[in-house]
């Protein structure tokens, strides 16, 4: 059950994520995003990947690593809060710091898809620590929420109250 709740919240969480980043961009625009950056490395050309809507092309290579990385990390953070449960402290958002510190300021460094922790910009450090916090917060939210509904736990007000 945690892997199906993961890959659930790691997608709407996704879309939290870069909302986030829409409004507080991570990087300058001089620099490439790290899972554009990746599509490059494996020698996919990611202007290759867009569809148009709204009259807009919109270039999905990017936003499709960030919700497959949303997703796989959404079931790992599901598996252990049901094994560990205390990676749930404050809904999760002390995970989602020490995730977002291992993931900015180590992985991508060594993949060399960013600079290292010392050289990021404090609106990178800011961005990606607030978004990394809503992303968690809302795999938590949607975690628990879920999980009682398929368990039939009331601990939420029952919509039949308020039905027409």
């Amino acid at each position: 059950m945690a892997v199906f709740l993961g890959i659930i919240t790691g997608v709407i969480s996704a879309f939290v994520k870069s909302g986030t980043e829409a409004i507080l961009p991570p990087r300058t625009p001089d620099r490439i995003a790290p899972p554009l950056q990746m599509l490059n490395d494996f020698g996919i050309d990611w202007h290759k990947l867009v569809y148009s809507y709204s009259e807009q092309l919109v270039y999905w290579g990017g936003n499709a690593i960030h919700i497959i990385f949303s997703i796989v990390a959404a079931i790992i953070y599901c598996v252990i809060a049901e094994i560990f449960p205390r990676v749930t402290m404050w809904q999760g958002i002390i995970f989602g710091i020490l995730f977002a510190i291992v993931c900015h300021g180590i992985a991508l460094p060594v993949l060399g898809l960013s600079p290292n922790l010392a050289r990021l910009p404090l609106d990178e450090i800011v961005s990606e620590i607030v978004g990394t916090c809503l992303w968690i917060w809302i795999i938590e939210l949607l975690r628990v929420a879920l999980r009682n509904r398929m368990f039939e736990k009331n601990t939420y007000v029952s919509d039949e109250k308020y039905s027409l």
